[in-house]
């Protein structure tokens, strides 16, 4: 997950897009889509590791003996939370499709994104087997490293249960802001009371749907058991091609479904196979959806 310094620099040049999130997001370090930089003082907010030191008021600090970072007018501070699935289903596909592997090197380069902007980044693990898999809130670039090796870190196991797991999220963070979730969607209790507490509670939403191309069109055929990689329930089938056509009608049904409920909910939605390289999904496609510019 190490970008070479090409690709860093053009993910060093890109920003989020927010327009939905709630008024009253507290301004920061974030570069500035108005014209000209005000200097005039605006407010406080706390320190957070990752702050520009020089902007510390030291004389607050030394009355109240906690750091303050004096904000100006027209900067920017937008909180980014990438919510990451890892249940044991991510864990498919071969080499460079593991849908996983795909879903943490898209984690990197919009964490990229984020600490390179002055953005509050959080990045969630969304496991069942483990609780607190959280890096952050942070600022700024040299946390980069530090997020590559978390990530590199990270296992998918378990099954997740989206909606519990967005649910908590929603009740716990800190702070609303942007939050992008990264997943199959194979969640056997579904997802919408768990976007529904999100955007409740102030969110605006992004939904990467990712899925391998053998999981789009199965190359298979004949009699099989097919087993469930998170529960080990196993099935026995007979593939032909009127059950892989009804397989892939059923399947677009299913995203169709997705995308209906996103659009009626003001969620973006994405739609991706893990054979689109994934700096051109960041690059050229997210600037088209008007994710980042």
């Amino acid at each position: 997950m190490i970008f070479d310094e090409t690709t860093l620099q053009k993910l060093n040049t890109l920003a989020f897009i927010a327009t939905k999130v709630r008024a009253g997001v507290l301004k920061g370090e974030r570069r500035s889509t108005k014209r000209g930089t005000s200097i005039e003082f605006a407010d406080y907010r706390d320190y957070v590791p990752g702050d520009d030191l020089r902007r510390l008021d030291w004389n607050v600090y030394a009355r109240l003996d906690r750091p303050f970072i004096k904000l100006l007018e027209e900067e920017e501070d937008l909180a980014v939370h990438v919510l990451l699935d890892a249940s044991r289903s991510m864990e498919w596909g071969e080499d460079g499709l593991n849908k996983f592997t795909y879903a943490r090197q898209l984690t990197a380069a919009l964490s990229t994104i984020a600490l390179a902007t002055g953005d509050r980044l959080t990045v969630k693990v969304l496991r069942a087997t483990d609780r607190n898999l959280q890096f952050g809130p942070a600022r700024g670039q040299h946390n980069l490293m530090r997020l590559l090796e978390y990530l590199q870190a990270q296992e998918a196991a378990g099954q997740t249960d989206l909606n519990q797991a967005l649910r908590n999220y929603a009740l716990t963070a800190l702070r609303p802001g942007l939050a992008v979730l990264i997943s199959d969607m194979f969640s056997p209790n579904g997802y919408e009371d768990g976007f529904t507490q999100l955007l409740s509670r102030g969110y605006e939403v992004i939904l990467i749907h990712l899925l391998s191309p053998d999981e789009l069109d199965p190359p298979l055929a004949g009699d099989l058991q097919l087993v469930d990689v998170e529960t080990g329930a196993t099935q026995d089938v007979s593939l032909d091609g009127a059950i892989r056509r009804g397989y892939r009608q059923r399947l677009q049904t299913w995203q169709g479904e997705i995308q209906a409920y996103c659009n009626r909910r003001g969620i973006h939605y994405l739609q991706r196979s893990t054979d689109i390289p994934w700096d051109k999904f960041v690059l050229s496609d997210l600037r088209r959806a008007g994710v980042v510019k």
